[in-house]
């Protein structure tokens, strides 16, 4: 007779911010539970969810701003039905969600069987499903303390958000980057990639290339522009990378947008950042994410509608300007936003959440 284990359901589908944290999660737990991968088809889930955690895929889309809007939350919500189905026939005794719109019908359904739930909030403002589902959910998970002044109703735990196990690593630089003596810069806009950080960095691209700036451009998966045509030996343009980490801990200075999960990677690697906050996010979580380093120093926040080429041009020189030191180059204003970084508390996210995700595993 087979031994029986416990099993734990992952709700978590769509971006990098939504995924990424919860195969942190799975990783550090996947020895004590069988775990089961609640996901939507035709989004990142199917190439990062790795095949043991048993990928179940919804036909599910993100609701848009339009006269079938009320029609796409209506189908989210009968969704119920199925997650139902999916609970009972693989024994869930815990469901772990990252927020998303796939996790308001786990969370419901789960209810309606009397399983527990906890979910993880990575953004300082909550997200809807956190805000409206919080409090049916044994524990909120926080990537930010301030997020308790949000969550009144709801049993709050400060754990950090997430992380890969390689952010806890020391990783050499990828042989694919440019070598030389100039400043390693970072662009990049999420999973996703973000349109309008290209185009801002495309108008200065000849002023970086000229200032000797070695630079990395994470365009996303959708973003290729094939009128750009560079040639620069300092210059390496790619979709996507698995190789992150080491990016932000061999570089200078990091330009990106602000997610939740962004903003925990540069905390953990202590890098500086100018931080262009997705003017569009859900109750603008984006921008007060990229206060919590720019309030201290540890970033230059920049408003994408407000940005010009000359300014633009002129913080990077303002921040990158070096004093040679015994040979080297010394980034004062770099330093001193390093050591703002500092002060700033870093938890092993991992760690805290799985004694938390284990409080419920069931003996047998």
């Amino acid at each position: 007779m087979s031994k029986k284990r416990n099993n734990l359901l992952i709700a978590a589908s769509g971006t990098g911010g939504h995924i990424f944290p919860a195969l942190a999660v799975s990783k550090k737990v996947d020895k004590e539970w069988d775990i089961y991968w609640l996901g939507v088809a035709k989004r990142l889930d199917s190439e990062f969810v790795p095949r043991k955690y048993n990928l179940l895929t919804l036909n599910l889309e993100t609701p848009k701003k339009n006269i079938f809007r009320v029609f796409q939350y209506l189908k989210i919500l009968f969704s119920i039905f199925n997650i139902i189905k999916i609970l009972k026939e693989k024994k869930i005794n815990l469901v772990f969600t990252t927020g998303g719109y796939i996790s308001a019908p786990t969370i419901l359904a789960a209810k309606l069987l009397k399983i527990p739930v906890i979910i993880h909030e990575s953004n300082l403002i909550p997200g809807t499903v956190t805000k409206y589902f919080g409090f049916l959910c044994e524990f909120v998970l926080l990537g930010f303390k301030d997020t308790n002044f949000y969550l009144k109703n709801c049993k709050t735990i400060f754990t950090g958000t997430p992380l890969r196990d390689q952010f806890y690593e020391i990783n050499p630089l990828p042989k694919w980057v440019p070598r030389g003596k100039g400043p390693l810069l970072i662009v990049m806009g999420g999973s996703q990639g973000a349109k309008k950080i290209n185009e801002i960095f495309y108008e200065s691209l000849d002023f970086l290339i000229k200032q000797n700036f070695r630079i990395v451009h994470i365009i996303g998966e959708n973003n290729l522009d094939s009128s750009v045509k560079i040639k620069s030996n300092n210059y390496v343009q790619k979709k996507f990378t698995n190789q992150i980490a080491s990016l932000m801990q061999n570089c200078e200075l990091v330009i990106s947008r602000s997610g939740a999960g962004t903003i925990n990677e540069l905390i953990q690697t202590g890098k500086p950042s100018i931080l262009i906050p997705y003017p569009n996010s859900k109750n603008n979580h984006q921008e007060k994410n990229a206060m919590i380093l720019s309030s201290i120093g540890g970033a230059i926040l920049m408003n994408q509608n407000q940005i010009s080429k000359l300014f633009f041009e002129e913080t990077l020189k303002r921040i990158l300007k070096f004093k040679l030191k015994k040979g080297k180059p010394k980034y004062e204003i770099l330093d001193l936003m390093k050591e703002n970084i500092k002060n700033l508390d870093t938890l092993k996210s991992t760690n805290e959440i799985k004694k938390l995700i284990n409080y419920f595993l069931k003996e047998f």
